[in-house]
């Protein structure tokens, strides 16, 4: 059964990242040809001021960065996402709680949008080019993970207690605990990493605010879809093998 649910989660990912690649392409991108041409206006006058002249080659195009590139992208992404959704989803069906595959399939896309974009996001949004300075992208990059990895710990920690507060606390009272716990390690614990801050001062606040709400509608998009396609082709499976 593992088998049937994993490449049927690598479809359901692939299927997500196609609808996900269709809103950053309609949303997202127009937004990143502003910052870029923001970026580019940038070099343009420091380089005027400084009376130098600076020619840097193109290695990838922006067409290829849109379209192929970005559907080549998300459509990996999204099978890597949908295959571990899936042994997360065959884990987890009859363990924890007695409800049918759709409605797992659709609590676990939520719960994962929270844990490793939501969360994350709060410490370190997202931001467009012409934000963020090279020499600090290392820096950027492990913080980014190392996010990603507390949020995780913390909601699969925030479940266990769940499970061993039922007894105690009864059902509804447990999740509040879990999910109060929770909260409590994403706030604290992230105060331990570097806090940066590396927007420009006259970066416009209009394209940094639309450039964020349309990153998070493109997980939302794709995390969505992820959860209700899969519940679906998961639901067919499970009431063959039964």
């Amino acid at each position: 059964m593992t088998k049937d649910l994993l490449w049927r989660g690598m479809l359901a990912g692939i299927l997500a990242a196609l609808l996900a690649t269709l809103f950053a392409r309609s949303f997202a991108e127009p937004l990143v040809d502003r910052a870029i041409a923001f970026e580019e206006s940038s070099h343009e006058a420091h380089a005027m001021g400084a009376h130098a002249e600076v020619n840097e080659p193109e290695i990838v195009s922006r067409d290829t960065q849109k379209g192929e590139g970005l559907l080549t992208a998300m459509l990996l992404y999204g099978a890597a996402v949908g295959g571990i959704f899936s042994l997360v989803f065959a884990y987890g069906y009859g363990r924890f709680a007695l409800i049918g595959p759709r409605t797992l399939a659709l609590l676990l896309a939520a719960l994962a949008f929270v844990a490793v974009i939501l969360v994350p996001a709060i410490k370190y949004p997202p931001n467009p080019p012409a934000v963020g300075r090279h020499e600090t992208v290392a820096v950027r990059t492990a913080a980014y993970f190392a996010m990603i990895a507390i949020s995780l710990i913390a909601m699969m920690a925030a479940s266990r207690l769940r499970a061993m507060m039922i007894p105690r606390l009864g059902a509804f009272n447990a999740l509040l605990a879990g999910a109060a716990a929770f909260l409590l390690v994403v706030s604290i614990v992230p105060l331990g990493l570097p806090s940066i801050d590396e927007v420009p001062a006259a970066f416009p606040a209009d394209l940094l605010w639309d450039f964020r709400v349309t990153a998070f509608g493109t997980q939302l998009v794709l995390w969505a879809a992820l959860g209700i396609g899969f519940g679906a082709m998961a639901e067919r499976v499970l009431q063959t093998r039964h």
